[in-house]
């Protein structure tokens, strides 16, 4: 059966009433609310109509009524826009990044904590390095003024990092010129074989810095040579606690067994990772231990190659549209850090 415009008005307002208050909604509280025009006995009436058709159920303790599964695919495909970030959110993010990243570990690590405080939702962020890699720019980030940090940027995304020494007094002008010279010279060159000779111009304007050119040769191996495919990070494990649904220990159990296995977060975050924004409802998770949950994904690309992923995981009751606006604000900040126009 197709919802009529007044059906799908009530659902909406029943949905977005439930995730604000987690409390089940009856008739007379969406008279009372909202101005729909509606006596409480009409609303009743489309309530038991919606309810017949499974978008709304009845917690056994309540007289209120409670979305479904079902409810909630709908408002996803039909209802949710992403909303639009606040100006003081904005900044809070803006900050957060300043603030907290000091390697590039930091910036996923700090992805996912600022996701999870965002959306008051566990956060995953996969971050994927491949060992088969070809160089494709590198980048200094000062630290202070004798140490900076080398990132080594890949044609699949960010590899890794390394801290190095600098010349006291150094420039980030400086640094990015000779940035600029180490990429153009080993762009496209697979990262093992990177070796000395080919940087030995460099060397030269370096005005024979033998100190200097020795750490980034070195820096240059270490990062390469990290095997690490891939790594989880994890953020706001405890909101779970917060949340009405979630204060049965029994019922998190399962779910906090899943978020100590890495290999399973892999899994689950892989699903999803080719079909660009995802939501999963309920039992459409099909992993064992999150089908009570929803989960909102977001893969992140450079050049058009995957290099992780972003996913909010909670109740079925949580705010999918400041999540999406979220998780959008966020992949702006990576593609400013990782962006796909550095050479």
């Amino acid at each position: 059966m197709v919802l009529n415009e007044r059906k799908k008005r009530i659902l909406q307002i029943i949905i977005e009433d439930y995730i604000s208050t987690a409390e089940p909604v009856g008739s007379r509280t969406i008279a009372r609310k909202f101005d729909l025009g509606l006596s409480p006995a009409t609303i009743r009436n489309e309530m038991s109509d919606l309810e017949l058709l499974g978008y709304l159920e009845q917690p056994h303790t309540s007289a209120g009524r409670i979305p479904s599964a079902m409810a909630y695919r709908f408002y996803v495909d039909s209802m949710v826009e992403p909303g639009t970030l606040t100006e003081n959110d904005q900044a809070l993010i803006d900050a957060w990044y300043r603030e907290r990243i000091r390697n590039i570990d930091g910036i996923f690590q700090s992805t996912a904590k600022i996701l999870s405080r965002m959306t008051k939702n566990v956060s995953m962020v996969l971050a994927n390095r491949q060992i088969n890699r070809l160089f494709r720019y590198v980048k200094f980030l000062p630290l202070d003024g004798q140490r900076a940090i080398l990132c080594l940027i890949t044609d699949d995304g960010i590899v890794d990092n390394c801290v190095i020494d600098v010349p006291l007094g150094m420039k980030q002008e400086e640094m990015d010129y000779l940035a600029n010279r180490i990429s153009n010279k080993l762009q496209g060159h697979n990262i093992a074989d990177i070796n000395g000779e080919m940087l030995r111009d460099v060397y030269t304007e370096l005005s024979n810095d033998k100190q200097l050119f020795s750490s980034i040769i070195e820096a240059l191996r270490h990062v390469g040579s990290n095997s690490n495919e891939q790594r989880v990070f994890l953020g706001g494990t405890r909101q779970l606690l917060n949340q009405p649904e979630f204060r049965n220990v029994e019922r998190i159990k399962d779910l906090l067994a899943i978020l100590e296995e890495e290999k399973v977060l892999k899994d689950i975050l892989h699903a999803g990772e080719n079909s660009g924004i995802k939501i999963t409802i309920g039992s459409e998770n099909k992993f064992t231990g999150i089908q009570d949950c929803s989960m909102v994904q977001a893969t992140y690309r450079l050049n058009g190659r995957v290099v992780g992923t972003m996913a909010v995981l909670g109740p079925t009751r949580m705010e999918y549209g400041k999540i999406i606006s979220v998780m959008d604000y966020l992949h702006q900040h990576l593609r400013a850090l990782f962006g796909e126009d550095k050479k």
